[in-house]
């Protein structure tokens, strides 16, 4: 396992996604209050960037701009159609006001 300090949740305005690059992994961090979550950038219907997407706080879920499919943030599971396929989801904290990633070993399994 490897862990990533990222930014400062100071950084990130609350209800809002932020695309990063990690270890060759494309990730949306999302921030609803002072929670953080991360999963798989890609949508697994149409591969758009889903932090490019609209964060729905009430269903701890993001709505992929393209055609609307939305994804729980804490489990990568398709909400809604045309999405039928969950998005990786990862480990990430809060550490002393920092975002903190931690990925596992294998590169295509989530954390």
């Amino acid at each position: 396992m490897t862990t990533h300090d990222l930014f400062s949740l100071d950084e990130m305005a609350p209800d809002s996604a932020r695309r990063v690059e990690v270890a060759g992994r494309e990730i949306a961090v999302v921030r609803i209050g002072d929670d953080v979550y991360a999963i798989g950038d890609t949508c697994s219907h149409a591969e758009v960037s889903l932090s490019e997407g609209w964060v729905e706080p009430d269903d701890c879920a993001i709505e992929c701009v393209a055609h609307g499919a939305m994804f729980d943030l804490e489990t990568g599971e398709p909400l809604s159609l045309p999405a039928t396929r969950a998005v990786p989801v990862y480990q990430v904290a809060v550490v002393d006001g920092r975002v903190v990633l931690t990925l596992g070993e294998d590169p295509g399994a989530a954390s």
